[in-house]
């Protein structure tokens, strides 16, 4: 049976290796999207920027919420995996 089936599927054998590599590529694109550091990162050099006046405070604020509203999206994302 194992040879019929291997015979019979063959056909479709490319279309399993393509849906794999989307698998693969899909969790990688998520993982990268998901990834907290940057937006940590972008967090502080925010502030490094506050500190040191390139950015007034309302233009620190518009982006510290945005930033903080990524990273709350980041950990409902994160509950939700296994």
């Amino acid at each position: 049976m194992g040879l019929l089936t291997h015979l019979l599927t063959l056909p479709v054998a490319p279309l399993r290796g393509v849906v794999w590599v989307a698998q693969r590529v899909t969790e990688q694109a998520e993982a990268e999207y998901y990834d907290p550091a940057p937006v940590r990162r972008e967090l502080a050099d925010l502030e490094r920027r506050l500190v040191s006046g390139e950015i007034d405070q309302s233009t620190f604020d518009r982006r510290e919420d945005v930033l903080l509203d990524r990273l709350s999206e980041i950990a409902e994302f994160q509950q939700r995996m296994p």
